[in-house]
């Protein structure tokens, strides 16, 4: 049973979003040294790889959960244009942390009713959440009167830029994380080797993260430092792991996508689990949106359209299923990372876009052939 659970979990179904990311990166770092561009792995790529992923992986991991208790979003990207245009509308006026309070609030209020609609009515959620995608696009057409919108005074634009811009030095805290991470994987895998028992964590992720945190750590030297928004995005997949992983709200948001039948007979209300995963999901996507806005002060009409599709690619590429009941927060951004390493790897080798869409495209059908077969393999061994 050991070995079938070692081979599980190093496995291509389970692994293989991590096995990608590294040969890409690998053979991209070969290539741009053998063709004299710049080096693909200097400190300053790579954390921007991590800043310009940061916002799909925010949104990804809401949209994890929501997919996990089988239901589906497809109204993030315009409801993170909504946070943004509400958040640089009043920041002026109201100051940026009123605002920001405000976004997040109706953008909550949109996944509540994404829930609502979904739940009380029975109408299913890719149907729903398509019409609140044109909906809510409308309304910032409307919020904008279809021209860009600029923060009105120096002090808010100078508070919106304090909270999305500038860099954090991480090499200390990168340091004890991949530590931490590593020896707490080690001793659980090493302690289920020899109690025979299963271990029901991503251990080849975190112990690939941590060595990845102190390689990184290491080799980018004292000045070492990312972006805000990527400190907030690791905090908050931290979070949501954890109580994926180790509460009982995240055993039942599981139970939910997997057997909502089973989960009701047991005392779970899937209902409030099945809305509450619509109100996270709208609300990541605001906070997203105030992020966005803060970046430059200003949002137009048009921001952030066919994010949603970016999102959900992330999704999928981590091996979350789309019939709900399984998923991981870890490997859903990772996917993230796997996109953006792909179009930085295409802006550094000067390909055109014409590929980069034609080939994006490839690997996220490629990924859900790979977990699609790996599942129904699994299946039939089980049988």
């Amino acid at each position: 049973m050991l070995k079938s659970d070692w081979k599980r979990h190093f496995g291509l179904r389970e692994a293989g979003v991590y096995y990608a990311l590294i040969l890409l990166m690998i053979t991209l770092g070969v290539v741009t040294s053998l063709s004299g561009r710049p080096p693909y792995f200097s400190p300053v790529n790579i954390t921007n790889i991590l800043y310009q992923s940061s916002m799909i992986a925010l949104m990804g991991v809401a949209m994890t959960v929501v997919l996990i208790t089988g239901n589906f979003d497809l109204s993030v990207g315009s409801v993170a244009a909504l946070g943004a245009a509400i958040s640089v509308a009043l920041a002026g006026p109201m100051g940026f942390g009123a605002a920001a309070i405000i976004a997040l609030v109706a953008c909550g209020m949109v996944g509540a009713l994404n829930g609502a609609i979904v739940q009380l009515l029975g109408i299913n959620a890719f149907i729903v959440t398509l019409g609140t995608l044109t909906g809510i696009r409308g309304l910032v057409l409307i919020l904008t009167n279809g021209r860009s919108l600029i923060v009105s005074t120096p002090e808010a634009k100078a508070q919106m830029v304090a909270f999305e811009g500038g860099r954090v030095p991480i090499q200390m805290l990168l340091i004890v994380a991949g530590i931490l991470l590593i020896v707490w994987f080690g001793v659980r895998l090493l302690r289920a080797r020899r109690t025979g028992t299963h271990v029901d964590v991503g251990v080849p992720g975190a112990i690939v993260a941590g060595a990845a945190m102190l390689l990184t750590a290491f080799w980018g030297g004292a000045e070492l430092g990312v972006a805000k928004p990527v400190i907030y995005t690791a905090i908050y997949t931290a979070i949501v792991w954890g109580v994926l992983s180790y509460t009982t709200i995240g055993r039942r948001v599981y139970a939910t996508g997997g057997n909502p039948i089973a989960a009701r007979l047991s005392g779970v209300n899937v209902g409030v689990y099945k809305m509450a995963g619509f109100v996270l999901s709208s609300a990541t996507a605001g906070f997203a949106g105030i992020l966005f806005g803060s970046r430059l002060g200003a949002v137009n009409p048009t921001a952030l359209q066919g994010a949603e599709l970016t999102v959900i690619a992330a999704a999928i590429l981590g091996g979350t299923s789309l019939f709900g009941g399984a998923g991981s927060v870890i490997k859903t951004l990772v996917g993230a990372l796997l996109l953006f390493t792909l179009t930085n790897g295409f802006n550094i080798l000067n390909l055109g876009a014409n590929y980069q869409g034609v080939i994006e495209g490839t690997v996220v059908v490629a990924a859900a052939a790979i977990y699609t077969v790996g599942g129904s393999r699994r299946k039939k061994a089980m049988a």
